[in-house]
């Protein structure tokens, strides 16, 4: 038990001090910050971010971020740069470096070759008085009072810092330039993600048979139609076509309970008015949210009054928007 709690303390312990060290990240925030953002805003050409190591890393996973939110992006090695892949920034572009000490060997090759092709250069970076610091445009402050490794060495802490940072520059930037649910949509089209953004009703419903009743329809003929079309649900329709109400499984159970002849009723006797419906320009996310607050699986397709057709919680599931 004694390991167990010195396990749990370290793991607390390590957790405490990086949320310390974010909380503290926005205070480093000042105008030479909103400066840099206004800058990358307007960038014509791509934000390349660079570091080596494990500032590497946290480059790579910025990039990705910055793509994936509007901001084109390429992630550009600093030991890489140096032998050859320099010939990837462009003249437009506005390079990121990232170093916590703003000192390494890499980064003081890099940084000069960087200012001599005329690029603007942002460091982030803990150390503000770095050689990083010196020779860059502006400064994204990263300073933290230490790492969360024992020995104060491990990258840690500061990588955290970063990785906040980062997501804190990209969002700004949606925001910046209007980038929004429409936009994140086109650059997200695959898995459940992107279904959520761009899937609408329309693109699910038309494939599922139309189970329709006319209002003055026997019992029989309703059970043989919910039968064929086999979608627990029909809808009722009255003489000028328009929707008048929806018939489910429940409803006719209910039926059967109440009445010991079913001779002589019709569809209108059992149908329910008034029944939840959605436009097929509905996005696909909001008929399950419709669902989900009715404790319903079937949802009627309607425009104008003008019965469509039915959309299944099955069609939802099969999309992977649950």
């Amino acid at each position: 038990m004694e390991k167990q709690a010195t396990i749990r303390e370290a793991a607390v312990r390590t957790i405490q001090m990086e949320a310390a060290a974010i909380r503290q990240l926005s205070s480093l925030l000042d105008h030479n910050f909103e400066k840099a953002i206004d800058t990358l805003a307007e960038c014509r050409g791509r934000i390349v971010v660079s570091g080596i190591g494990k500032s590497a890393i946290v480059a790579q996973k910025i990039v990705a971020t910055l793509n994936s939110t509007g901001s084109p992006a390429i992630f550009l090695h600093a030991a890489d740069a140096i032998h050859g892949d320099l010939g990837m920034v462009q003249q437009e572009d506005i390079v990121i470096v990232i170093s916590q000490s703003g000192e390494s060997p890499e980064i003081k090759v890099l940084v000069p070759l960087i200012k001599n092709f005329g690029n603007c250069l942002i460091a982030m970076t803990g150390k503000v008085e770095s050689y990083l610091s010196k020779k860059s445009d502006f400064i994204f402050n990263t300073s933290i009072e230490q790492e969360a490794c024992p020995n104060n060495l491990a990258p840690t802490t500061s990588t955290t810092a970063q990785m906040v940072l980062g997501d804190a520059i990209a969002i700004c930037l949606m925001e910046k330039k209007g980038f929004n649910a429409e936009g994140f949509a086109r650059f997200h089209p695959g898995g459940a993600l992107g279904k959520k953004l761009y899937l609408r009703v329309g693109d699910l419903y038309v494939d599922n048979a139309k189970p329709e009743v006319k209002t003055d329809a026997s019992v029989k003929e309703v059970i043989m139609e919910m039968t064929r079309k086999r979608l627990g649900v029909t809808a009722v329709t009255g003489t000028d076509g328009k929707l008048a109400g929806i018939i489910t499984d429940g409803d006719l159970r209910r039926m059967l309970e109440k009445s010991d002849t079913i001779q002589n009723i019709m569809a209108r006797d059992i149908m329910s008015q008034n029944p939840k419906t959605i436009a097929p320009s509905e996005m696909a996310v909001n008929a399950l949210d419709i669902m989900r607050k009715n404790s319903i699986t079937q949802l009627v397709v309607a425009e104008n009054q003008a019965y469509l057709g039915i959309l299944h919680l099955h069609d939802l599931v099969k999309e992977g928007l649950i």
